[in-house]
């Protein structure tokens, strides 16, 4: 399976917590066949750092349940601790979408709630999967990245810098 996962951090060393994150999971097994460039976003929720987000896409045998607690362990093996919502964090991996499957559990939703609103994900997430279909929406990451509003889209720019050679 194919699935598209959301990257973000900005506490610490974020483009190096997330090359880490990438390193973790292809060592569990899950590597990454694409990955964005990285983007700088300003915060949703209490004031903090701007967050450095990214899109990837990874080749997995593993369930999207499975998935998403592989994504979990690495995020508190990193240090993630989850506290305040929407808070400032060492590291973010959200699973966005699966191919075009659907859930509804606790924990777990498919497509990610919020993928169709948030320019920082959708901006990375369309550089490596235009063509990616929401759905429940029945439409392109690029039909739903060109249906945000200008001030969105004005809050996420691209850095000038390459991920860290861990990736190399």
């Amino acid at each position: 399976m194919r699935a598209l996962v959301g990257l973000g951090a900005n506490l610490g060393d974020p483009p190096a917590q997330l090359a880490d994150a990438l390193v973790r999971l292809a060592g569990l097994g899950i590597p990454s066949l694409r990955r964005s460039g990285l983007y700088l976003s300003a915060p949703v929720g209490p004031p903090q750092p701007d967050f450095v987000n990214a899109a990837v896409e990874l080749e997995t045998n593993l369930s999207p349940t499975a998935l998403l607690s592989a994504l979990l362990s690495v995020e508190v093996a990193l240090g993630r601790t989850r506290t305040t919502r929407w808070g400032p964090r060492l590291v973010d991996l959200d699973l966005l979408l699966c191919e075009e499957q659907t859930c509804d559990a606790p924990g777990l939703t498919l497509p990610h709630a919020r993928l169709a609103e948030r320019a920082f994900v959708l901006i990375p997430l369309a550089e490596i999967a235009p063509a990616a279909r929401h759905p429940t929406l029945g439409r392109t990451v690029a039909e739903l990245l060109a249906a945000l509003p200008p001030d969105a889209l004005a809050s996420v720019r691209r850095l000038d810098i390459a991920w860290p050679a861990a990736l190399a």
